[in-house]
Parts: structure tokens; C-alpha cells; sequence
């Protein structure tokens, strides 16, 4: 018998395929799934066009990382509606920044007191201060994330390494930075 695409036990063939360099079971997977996951990233980013380059994304995600599927926590349907999700909320979230950054630029700048500058300078150094307490590997994403503007997903690519490590750094970092900086106000 062979395998169908209502087959849980096909998609998990075409994952071994693709963990063995096999193109072809991509464009197959990509054939099966596409159009649920378009479908998914269009509702979320309301972009027809930001969708494709998701999908797009979402399925270089899966060339690059089949060998990481796990059949334990769930089909592999599910395991590419996850990452589809993931990428497309990255993308929200980049698009704020992007924007949240462009009106900050377009604003008219109003002249600033001495006192106010003062001010925004000792935080400045009191930031920059409570950054150089953090190991390395926290400081490096926090600041490409919240400086450069890079997504979760963005940076874990970037930096070779598990979405959930680059979560987890950024979140202790933060909490750290947060703790440096009560302690300085205090």
C-alpha cells in the first residue's frame, strides 16, 4: 500500500526524505500543506504578499531543520502549522518595530532642556551599564533584538541556535537588566 497524503505516516516520510537532502519531498510537502499554511499566514499578517515570503520562509525552516521533528509531540502537520504561526507572529512583530521605529524618525524634534537631556543621559549610561553586567550571549540578542529590530526566529537563525534558547536568553536577560536598573534607581 502506499502511502496517501491523508497519511500521517507519508508526511513523516517525506520528513526523512527531506532530512536526507531530498528536494523532491519538499516540493511534495510543500504540494500537500501549502495552501493550509498560506491560508493560516494570510489570516495572521493580512499581507498577501508578506504571506508567500512567510511560506516561503516557513519551508527553508523545514529543509534546514527536518532532522528536528519529533513524531512524539504531534503530526507533522501540526509541527508546520507551529513553525508557521511562530514565523508569521515574528513577522507582526518585526513589522511594529519597523513601524513604531519609522514614526519615531518622521517626528518633528523638539528642542530638548539641559535638564532633560541630562536625564535621558544618565539613563542612557545606566543602560548601557546594566548591558555590560550580562553574559555575552544574553547582551548579544537582546541588543540585535531591540536595537536592530530581529525577531525570535530571525536571531535563532542568525545564531545557529534553538528558538527556545534564543527565548530564554532574552527573557533572563531582561529580567536581569530589569533588577540592574531598580537597583540603580534605588
Amino acid at each position: 500500500m502506499s502511502p496517501t497524503s491523508d497519511d500521517p505516516r507519508a508526511d513523516v516520510t517525506l520528513l526523512d526524505r527531506i532530512a536526507r537532502r531530498e528536494a523532491s519531498a519538499v516540493a511534495e510537502l510543500y504540494d500537500q500543506h501549502s495552501r493550509l499554511l498560506y491560508g493560516l499566514i494570510v489570516r495572521i499578517l493580512k499581507d498577501r504578499n508578506e504571506a508567500e515570503e512567510v511560506l516561503q520562509e516557513v519551508f527553508v525552516a523545514v529543509w534546514t531543520r527536518a532532522e528536528t521533528y519529533n513524531a512524539s509531540l504531534g503530526a507533522v502537520v501540526a509541527w508546520l502549522v507551529r513553525i508557521s504561526r511562530n514565523r508569521a507572529i515574528d513577522r507582526l512583530r518585526a513589522r511594529a518595530v519597523r513601524e513604531r521605529a519609522a514614526d519615531e524618525y518622521e517626528r518633528p524634534v523638539t528642542p530638548e532642556s539641559p535638564e532633560a537631556g541630562a536625564v535621558r543621559g544618565e539613563r542612557q549610561r545606566a543602560v548601557v551599564r546594566a548591558l555590560n553586567t550580562l553574559p555575552i550571549e544574553q547582551r548579544t540578542l537582546i541588543e540585535e533584538a531591540y536595537f536592530l529590530g530581529l525577531s525570535h526566529s530571525e536571531l535563532a537563525e542568525r545564531f545557529r541556535l534553538p528558538l527556545g534558547t534564543v527565548k530564554t536568553r532574552i527573557r533572563a536577560g531582561m529580567m536581569a537588566l530589569r533588577q540592574q536598573l531598580q537597583e540603580a534607581v534605588a
